[in-house]
């Protein structure tokens, strides 16, 4: 059985994302990728605290939509016989920015954010056109025909 805990620890005021809906999301991707008895967090923070963590750990003094924090570089982590894959953090105020710009809704733009960290934990990533190709993929069959 997975771990998966969600956090808020923003002061924004936009409609939550329903913590159920996260955890469904998560754990449907980790069935898909068929990883069993894994931990990770997802921690919704405010804007200057996500600005605070992208300068610390990527040197980009801005503030960011999703940062992950993979624990698995080069091999799995367990511990206690639970797979840990990390921390999500997201940014519900520049996740609102966005969904304007790109015209559609919050909560779309929260499980796309939470999507795309996840994959992430998993060892997605976007550092060339092959690697970005793969995880728009993955991305593309995770929300098709979700509602939102």
């Amino acid at each position: 059985m997975n771990q998966i805990e969600v956090f808020y620890k923003t002061t924004f005021k936009k409609r939550k994302i329903k913590k159920d809906d996260i955890i469904n999301l998560a754990n449907e991707i980790l069935q898909k990728e068929k990883v069993e008895n894994a931990e990770l967090n997802i921690i919704f923070v405010n804007k200057s605290k996500i600005k605070k963590i992208n300068k610390k750990y990527r040197n980009i003094k801005a503030p960011t939509d999703v940062i992950s924090f993979a624990l698995e570089d080069n091999k799995d982590v367990y511990l206690g016989g639970i797979r840990m894959l990390g921390d999500i953090y997201i940014s519900p105020q520049i996740a609102n920015i966005q969904r304007k710009k790109l015209g559609h809704s919050y909560k779309r733009e929260i499980i796309f954010l939470s999507t795309h960290g996840i994959l992430h934990l998993l060892g997605y990533d976007h550092q060339n056109q092959k690697d970005e190709r793969k995880m728009i993929n993955k991305q593309k069959e995770i929300l098709n025909g979700k509602v939102f």
